[in-house]
């Protein structure tokens, strides 16, 4: 059956998995790489690792696409008088919160919002309502609330999946799920394509709070190339032309210290000549995604990364354009197709001197 992209974007949208707490996605993936895999592992911290086999000669080189499966979201600090505290998980910003639906992950699913006090007795109406005054309201007495959540229990969104106009969306935790649907339409177009590699494909945990899940799994597998696949800054009101991306031209491929210049310019090179839009993300330093936990695994991997632009990041109405997401996918799988028993020696390290040009150079 064809990939039908937003049906399986807003399954993946709607199911909540904080960073610690993947497991109800990781069903959803599983039961969606299934038709398109050959088998699966999952380790000691819950990441899914799932592999395709390649048509080479064994032993077969791995590439490793890296997509992390977890969200933001909230832990009760505090219950009291029937109300609840929160603490973030991951990086929440508290200025979206105000008379947001949220789901309490108690001993039940209790339905709540995020409430304040009115405007009128608030301490300063010119200013955002801190944490501290920010407390969800689930409805019930305090006797009840009591009985029911306890100090350390999840809260999720309680987000629709909106379909806008054109090829936009939007929804909670796009970030990253967006990015393990583009993993998914890359598997679904290799079952149509020739690849000598095998392709090990991971939803990876914990991304959110410490990159942990892509370092074990890295550490495990260790690829022979990797692309780790995320979203980027949107452009939108208030983000800097310097900063945000265009939905719609593009995923964005990282360009800097944590990404290895031959394959980055491997990358580029498919993208021209499979006329895909890609746009350059010039990241100096820490990119703070997975690409930075898998480039120095073991011995260090050749990595690289792939982002999709989304406005509203870390907030419950990400928006994403479909057509970046299967770009996204689609690239990979016409890189994944090229790659052979030569392919570390074109892209690897090559000292410059003796008419050897420096590898990565544009």
């Amino acid at each position: 059956m064809p990939l039908n992209l937003k049906d399986h974007l807003q399954q993946l949208s709607e199911t909540p998995a904080p960073s610690g707490h993947e497991a109800p996605a990781r069903e959803v993936i599983q039961a969606a790489w299934e038709p398109l895999v050959v088998a699966f592992e999952r380790d000691g911290l819950g990441n899914l690792i799932a592999t395709k086999e390649g048509s080479g000669s064994e032993p077969r080189r791995r590439i490793m696409l890296c997509a992390h499966m977890d969200e933001i979201g909230l832990v009760v600090a505090e219950v009291r008088d029937g109300f609840l505290r929160t603490l973030p998980l991951g990086g929440i910003d508290y200025r979206a919160l105000l008379a947001q639906p949220v789901l309490v992950h108690g001993r039940e699913v209790l339905p709540g919002v995020f409430g304040a006090a009115p405007p009128h007795m608030s301490r300063d109406r010119r200013k955002y309502s801190p944490a501290d005054e920010l407390w969800v309201d689930v409805g019930l007495p305090a006797d009840e609330v009591a009985a029911r959540v306890r100090v350390g229990d999840l809260i999720t969104f309680d987000a629709p999946f909106v379909a806008l106009r054109g090829e936009r969306v939007a929804g909670k935790s796009l970030d990253n799920r967006a990015s393990v649907a583009a993993v998914t339409v890359c598997l679904d177009e290799l079952t149509r394509r020739s690849h000598a590699w095998d392709v090990v494909a991971v939803a990876a945990v914990q991304e959110e709070v410490n990159l942990g899940g892509a370092a074990a799994a890295a550490y495990q597998i260790q690829p022979d190339l990797a692309i780790a696949i995320d979203t980027t800054f949107g452009a939108q009101n208030g983000v800097s032309d310097d900063a945000g991306y265009t939905l719609g031209d593009g995923p964005t491929l990282g360009r800097g210290p944590n990404f290895h210049p031959g394959l980055f310019k491997a990358l580029r090179d498919v993208a021209k000549e499979q006329e895909i839009k890609l746009q350059i993300e010039i990241l100096p330093g820490n990119s703070g995604t997975d690409a930075w936990a898998i480039q120095v695994s073991r011995a260090g991997v050749p990595t690289a990364l792939f982002s999709i632009p989304i406005r509203n990041m870390h907030t419950p109405s990400e928006v994403v354009d479909l057509r970046d997401i299967s770009r996204v996918g689609r690239l990979m799988a016409a890189f994944i197709e090229t790659l052979a028993d030569d392919t570390l020696d074109r892209i690897g390290w090559r000292l410059p001197g003796n008419g050897a040009e420096t590898e990565g150079t544009v």
